[in-house]
């Protein structure tokens, strides 16, 4: 079940952040961050299968794509049953990453970094804006909890993948709140912002909170040793 499961999350990630890099940063005008065209598109998908190559490619394989798991089915590398499974958990997955980026883009209106950095979103954003900030920092500690991971991470290569994961949830994230994904680097400059910033500085605490508990729930079921 562990490697469905993965294979759910994996999916879910490339869905939500390759498209949802064409939906808020691919061509939206006058926003920070956006005009990152049909290269940052790409770029975006592609950092998504690494980030998940590197954080449950040692469960499932990283297929999250059932062409790919098809090939692997054809070439004799694994059973029906897997195969069918694989595919089911993967339309899974690309089902609840739109269903997450429906959620933030059904208002037109986004938020972004202010002057001095802070954070802020939207007057009536604080919906999409609290789910923004907890799935992108879920999924940017799930890849440093999988990629460190003791048995199971990527070693020496832990580092590129957190890396490339931060570039990643920003490409998609700056133009809803200017992302966060990190309390402390929210808190300080808020502190110098004040005003809008620092009354919704709730929100980029308690959110990437949030996010970061669900991760280390879903990494502590994936990797356990039962």
């Amino acid at each position: 079940m562990k490697k469905y499961i993965a294979e759910m999350l994996g999916t879910m990630v490339l869905v939500l952040m390759g498209c949802g890099s064409a939906v808020f940063a691919g061509s939206v005008s006058g926003t920070v961050g956006a005009g990152v065209g049909t290269i940052g598109v790409a770029l975006a998908f592609g950092l998504s299968v690494v980030a998940m190559a590197y954080t449950i490619g040692r469960i499932s394989g990283c297929h999250i794509n059932p062409a790919i798991t098809l090939g692997v089915f054809l070439s004799g590398r694994m059973n029906k049953k897997d195969a069918g499974m694989y595919m089911l958990f993967q339309i899974i997955g690309a089902v609840i990453g739109s269903l997450i980026l429906y959620l933030l883009v059904f208002s037109g209106t986004h938020g972004g970094p202010t002057e001095t950095g802070a954070n802020s979103f939207a007057d009536g954003m604080m919906l999409q804006a609290f789910i923004a900030e907890a799935v992108f920092t879920f999924i940017f500690v799930l890849v440093v909890l999988g990629s460190t991971d003791e048995k199971e991470g990527a070693g020496n290569f832990a580092g590129l993948a957190i890396g490339l994961t931060l570039v990643l949830v920003h490409i998609v994230c700056i133009p809803i709140t200017g992302t966060s994904v990190n309390p402390a680097r929210s808190i300080g400059p808020a502190l110098f912002e004040g005003g809008k910033a620092l009354s919704q500085l709730w929100l980029f605490i308690i959110a990437p909170f949030v996010g970061a508990a669900l991760s280390a729930a879903v990494w502590k079921f994936l990797s356990s040793r039962d």
